[in-house]
């Protein structure tokens, strides 16, 4: 039976890593997208093989064409061909008013929230249509629809368009046979709020959620690996939310 070999990008923390080892679980190698932290992407890829996978771990900054050239060609070098692609890799900048961000901050959410998932997606469905289809999942935020502000309206702004992009290319490739979604996820307690400047941002805004409690990444990863499956066949073009109730 052949294997599913799935990229997923920023997998070496929070939400991606999560979902490397969900998808390993599920019978996925993965290749592991990482930007900096080699030790936890390697470590990453030892929980991927640990549960019977295959796992590669390849540096990859998304915004950068060259760079998402060399990640799919490792993955296909290593693992085989792709039939898979979560687009994770994310960057917020700090928290703060549109008037006060840097244009340095906002370019890097744009390059890698927006660009990064485009050029990604075009080099999936290059790969992907050509041969028996595949499966894209991009992770978006309930930011998309909330608007954020005060605190990141530009990432709201990237998000928003990604939503965009999974409606439009899901309907664009679905004649090839490859099913494109998303995830938008709400606040989950990972270690993006300390790289944002508030690591205690997901306890503080419990009580604004139905729940009265912020996501984990398993549960993010769950609904990323569903979206992934065989069970999600007839599912193309969607943004499932998963969000608390918020």
């Amino acid at each position: 039976m052949k294997r599913s070999v799935t990229v997923v990008t920023g997998g070496s923390r929070g939400i991606g890593a999560a979902t490397c080892l969900r998808l390993a679980a599920d019978g996925h190698d993965v290749v592991v997208g990482y930007v900096r932290d080699a030790a936890a992407a390697e470590a990453v890829v030892d929980g991927v093989r640990a549960a019977g996978a295959r796992g590669v771990a390849v540096r990859v900054d998304t915004a950068v064409e060259a760079d998402v050239e060399r990640l799919f060609e490792s993955a296909e070098r290593t693992l085989g061909p792709v039939t898979g692609l979560v687009n994770n890799a994310g960057v917020t900048g700090p928290l703060g008013r549109l008037a006060d961000t840097d244009t340095a901050d906002l370019r890097r959410v744009v390059d890698v929230n927006l660009l990064g998932t485009l050029l990604c997606s075009r080099r999936a469905a290059q790969l992907m249509a050509s041969r028996d289809g595949g499966a894209i999942v991009n992770v978006s935020s309930a930011a998309a629809t909330l608007g954020s502000p005060g605190e990141y309206v530009h990432y709201a702004a990237a998000k928003a368009a990604v939503d965009a992009l999974t409606m439009g290319l899901a309907k664009e490739l679905g004649p090839d046979g490859v099913r494109v979604n998303a995830v938008a996820p709400g606040i989950v307690d990972t270690e993006i709020h300390a790289a944002m400047g508030d690591p205690d941002r997901a306890r503080r805004a419990a009580g604004a959620i139905p729940l009265r409690r912020p996501g984990q990444a398993e549960e993010i990863a769950a609904a990323i690996a569903w979206l992934m499956s065989p069970d999600a066949s007839y599912t193309t073009g969607t943004v499932l939310r998963v969000s608390g109730g918020r």
